[in-house]
């Protein structure tokens, strides 16, 4: 296990984050972080909490981008690489249904039903 991004708050103004990946040493990490986190919320895998993890998820990004040296750059950046990625899942998801798989969408803070493997 891995951890990919820890954060705790020990004051009003103190984060420390924390993570195990390098992607300074390699930069592939980050597709993977992407791609297999993009994934995981889009199967059953996510866990059932969903309303909360996004919320603090946007309250860092939007933390992020007020800091940003270039927002409007940044902001132009994730709006093409996000929409690059829903691009690949919309066509992985119709390559698995004609497959003859069978995908289900659940919206956020609905647990999917207990299923037997």
């Amino acid at each position: 296990m891995k951890t990919v991004l820890q954060v705790l708050q020990y004051g009003d103004f103190d984060f420390r984050f924390k993570t195990d990946f390098d992607p300074h040493s390699n930069p592939d990490v980050i597709l993977k972080i992407i791609s297999g986190a993009a994934f995981s919320m889009s199967t059953t895998l996510w866990g059932g909490n969903e309303g909360a993890v996004l919320a603090v998820l946007r309250s860092l990004i939007i933390a992020d981008l007020a800091v940003s040296v270039n927002r409007k750059e940044m902001i132009k950046m994730m709006d093409e690489q996000s929409a690059a990625m829903a691009k690949a899942m919309r066509e992985a998801k119709k390559e698995f249904e004609k497959e003859g798989g069978k995908v289900i969408t659940f919206g956020p803070g609905i647990k999917p039903p207990k299923m037997a493997n």
